[in-house]
């Protein structure tokens, strides 16, 4: 009833949770976490390599049609995206295609990441299909899931990409390891996608330790959680400011300012409102949509704020094809 009143009260919740289980978060605190999620919502003070807070990043960019539509249509508008996410699997592209996508990016001084394409949705498990297959998420079954996931990243990475969205940890960890090995290139990224479910500092700190460039957490976290995730982690985080109905179809733009300024660095990804999913193939009239809803996602940035530097053309540190 205490704590009732206090909630009541508005008082910082942090300072409240900050009185249960004081030795759980002091250890927590050893070990380089933060004690709690970041209800005082500091700011970040960290940024990209170019000194900039954030960029614009376009997920479900599933053909190089959409691709062109999706850039020349940002170009227009004034607005420049700086990364885009290829989800439908890079192993369901033809050597063409691909070459298209590296082409275009590589012109525009655009990040590209494409999938790898072995994955729980398109293999033969029952699990994946069951009532509670869906815990599994994209990741991998079997060595051989492994073997032929290592084959779709040295496929695109002969073509030219210099970024892979990853699903699995364990996959994660094997990047890494050919990446120090010599075996994929040094400036290969490493993108951990949001159907790994993740989104807990604890997790984010593993996954950095195995290798990630950036991480995608689950996307409805809080802006308490947001901070927590900046406190425990140096890479980028990459979060949506909205979604395709079928994974939730929520719209967080007046929350853009806010992501940024206890998160950055940050990708914010923008432009699946304007379809129905992730994975599905999209043409030149979802790149046009999805651009526009980028476009609304920038004006929201420069009228709420303006002090926030979005990273330009070329950037230091982005995964632009070679």
């Amino acid at each position: 009833m205490q704590y009732l009143n206090i909630e009541a009260h508005n008082i910082n919740k942090r300072k409240v949770f900050q009185l249960l289980f004081k030795s759980t978060r002091e250890f927590l605190a050893s070990l380089g976490l933060p004690s709690g999620d970041g209800y005082e919502l500091p700011t970040s003070g960290k940024t990209f390599p170019d000194g900039c807070h954030y960029r614009l990043e376009v997920p479900t960019v599933n053909s190089a049609e959409a691709l062109k539509t999706l850039l020349e249509t940002a170009e227009k508008e004034g607005v420049f995206v700086n990364r885009v996410d290829e989800t439908y699997g890079a192993f369901r592209h033809t050597s063409r295609e691909l070459k298209e996508y590296v082409a275009i990016c590589k012109d525009k001084g655009v990040e590209l990441n494409l999938s790898v394409g072995p994955r729980a949705t398109y293999d033969t498990s029952a699990t994946r299909l069951s009532s509670q297959g869906v815990r599994i998420g994209y990741r991998l079954r079997g060595m051989e899931q492994i073997v032929r996931a290592v084959e779709d990243v040295l496929r695109v990475a002969e073509l030219g990409v210099r970024g892979v969205l990853v699903y699995d940890e364990g996959l994660l960890w094997v990047l890494n390891e050919m990446r120090a090995a010599g075996k994929l290139p040094q400036n290969m990224h490493f993108k951990v996608s949001a159907h790994c479910g993740h989104g807990n500092p604890a997790s984010f700190k593993l996954l950095e330790k195995l290798g990630a460039n950036s991480i995608n957490p689950v996307r409805d976290m809080t802006l308490p959680m947001v901070a927590a995730l900046r406190a425990a982690v140096d890479v980028p985080l990459d979060v949506h400011t909205d979604n395709p109905p079928a994974s939730g179809g929520f719209i967080r733009f007046y929350e853009a300012p806010e992501m940024v300024r206890v998160g950055s660095p940050i990708n914010l990804k923008s432009g699946n409102s304007a379809i129905g999913g992730h994975g599905e193939i999209t043409r030149a009239a979802e790149g046009k949509a999805m651009a526009m809803q980028v476009c609304i996602m920038r004006e929201f940035m420069d009228r709420y704020y303006p002090e926030a530097k979005q990273s330009p053309q070329g950037s230091k540190g982005m995964a632009i094809p070679e």
